[in-house]
């Protein structure tokens, strides 16, 4: 096999096209690349940055690098010969590798779009969940672990920090029968779903206290519609419910075994998040040129303005994710006359600045996937028949610490409606004592693979403290269109 070398193809398709330049790119590139003094990934990202502005390496420390800074900065103030911006950034030739947990359940297009995702030049590391599916940029059930100044906008997702939030209470799980209709009449009362559901009373505000949501332009023209929507839940696979809890031993921060009545809700950063996503897509989009397969996958500098002014924004979205949530919870909680005992919830659809096993410092970006790290509490629903699972993370390294966010969809929403069957959906929902209160068929159980399977396949990943049985289960209209 030959020595490892950058082409000057490969810097041609940065935008530089003068000659000489071209060749004190080349004699640069390589004989960092021979010293080892940044891996080939890495010196092509960082040339293609300086190419498109050099001034932040004006002051570097490497000082050939420095040196061309200093003259693609001289060309592009003197006119005397044009560096056109690149218009395409390429992607590695070979992607980096990844584990694939659970790969019998995942679908051709996802596995495709990790190959991709991993070709990008930022990309570090990666995994993919046993949940994953087809979704834009990076699948869904994705994890990928970039350099740590870069971050994604369409791997974070668009419903930036959606989450789950169980609320355990001492009440006994046989609840959910002898109080049936006050259940669902709580869930009536204090849920409201749709892309544009408001509530006008609030049980707490104090979010909206913080000097965060002056920070930018963007978050301030969407503070209304985040304060009108606090308390609200999204459509598609976004719903309240209550069910029955098992608890198998004490592990579950304290709580005695037994079965118990609980809430779960999964829902997101609402209009807010969605807004900011759409946004900073389209900016990343716009600064980061990649091929027509890889577009969604543009990422933004955190070491310039647009970068850090989504990462204050997304942050933002997760507080209010998590606030959302909790208004929820404590609103039906008060209505119940019942504080919980314990409320767990985790996020997906988030990056984290993290580290991997070895040290390296990443930007890890989770979408439909949720952190599992050593001793960390998370829930995994299934659909609205089936369990989900209240989990505690093993730190699995090759995981990146992570591990799914739910079942995951077996097939398209088009397909359940050309091919599930109402009456089938309907039997089953009564032989599993379900109540249903909105949703249509593109949520039935049917669509979605098998949660005991799932969790089997990520049985390395989070071991199992508690089991989840939904009973009563609000989503929203059917006429809504899906925005998960």
């Amino acid at each position: 096999m030959g020595k490892v070398k950058i082409s000057n193809n490969e810097l041609k398709a940065l935008g530089i096209e003068d000659t000489q330049l071209l060749a004190d790119f080349s004699r640069e590139a390589n004989r960092l690349l021979r010293h080892r003094a940044m891996s080939k990934v890495q010196i092509i990202n960082d040339l293609a940055k300086l190419v498109a502005d050099p001034e932040p390496f004006l002051s570097s420390d490497i000082g050939k690098l420095r040196e061309l800074a200093q003259r693609v900065s001289q060309i592009k103030h003197s006119g005397g010969f044009e560096i056109n911006e690149f218009q395409e950034i390429p992607l590695q030739t070979e992607p980096v590798r990844y584990p694939i947990f659970g790969a019998e359940h995942i679908e051709a297009g996802a596995l495709t779009q990790m190959e991709t995702a991993m070709q990008l030049p930022v990309s570090l590391a990666g995994a993919l969940m046993p949940d994953a599916h087809q979704g834009y940029g990076l699948p869904i059930g994705g994890v990928l672990a970039t350099s740590p100044n870069t971050i994604i906008p369409f791997a974070v997702g668009v419903d930036i920090a959606c989450r789950m939030c169980l609320s355990v209470f001492d009440l006994p799980s046989a609840t959910v029968d002898s109080e049936k209709d006050m259940l669902k009449s709580l869930l009536m009362k204090h849920t409201v779903f749709g892309m544009g559901g408001t509530t006008k009373t609030h049980f707490d505000s104090s979010l909206f206290d913080k000097i965060t949501w002056k920070e930018t332009k963007v978050i301030r023209d969407l503070r209304d519609k985040a304060y009108n929507q606090l308390g609200t839940s999204g459509t598609g696979n976004h719903f309240v419910e209550w069910g029955e809890l098992q608890v198998r031993s004490n592990d579950v921060q304290g709580l005695p075994p037994g079965n118990y009545l609980a809430l779960l809700s999964h829902s997101g950063s609402r209009g807010f998040g969605g807004n900011i996503a759409n946004y900073y897509s389209k900016v990343a989009m716009d600064k980061t040129k990649l091929p027509a397969q890889a577009k969604h996958l543009a990422w933004l500098d955190l070491e310039k303005e647009e970068g850090q002014e989504y990462w204050i924004a997304m942050n933002l979205a997760g507080e209010y994710a998590s606030a959302n949530h909790h208004e929820i919870h404590n609103k039906i909680s008060k209505a119940l006359n019942h504080e919980p005992l314990l409320r767990i919830e985790n996020h997906h659809n988030f990056a984290w600045k993290e580290k991997l096993d070895d040290g390296t410092e990443v930007m890890v970006h989770r979408k439909g996937a949720t952190p599992a790290g050593k001793g960390v509490f998370g829930i995994i629903p299934g659909s609205m028949s089936t369990s989900g699972f209240v989990v505690r993370g093993k730190g699995n390294a090759s995981s990146i610490n992570s591990a799914s966010h739910g079942a995951g969809r077996l097939m398209s929403r088009n397909a359940a409606f050309k091919t599930l069957d109402r009456s089938i959906i309907a039997r089953e929902l009564h032989d599993k004592r379900i109540t249903l209160i909105g949703s249509d068929i593109d949520e039935a159980p049917m669509a979605y693979k098998d949660i005991h399977a799932i969790m089997e396949a990520q049985s390395d990943l989070v071991e199992i403290i508690a089991e989840f049985q939904p009973r009563i289960v609000r989503m929203a209209a059917p006429k809504e269109r899906p925005e998960d």
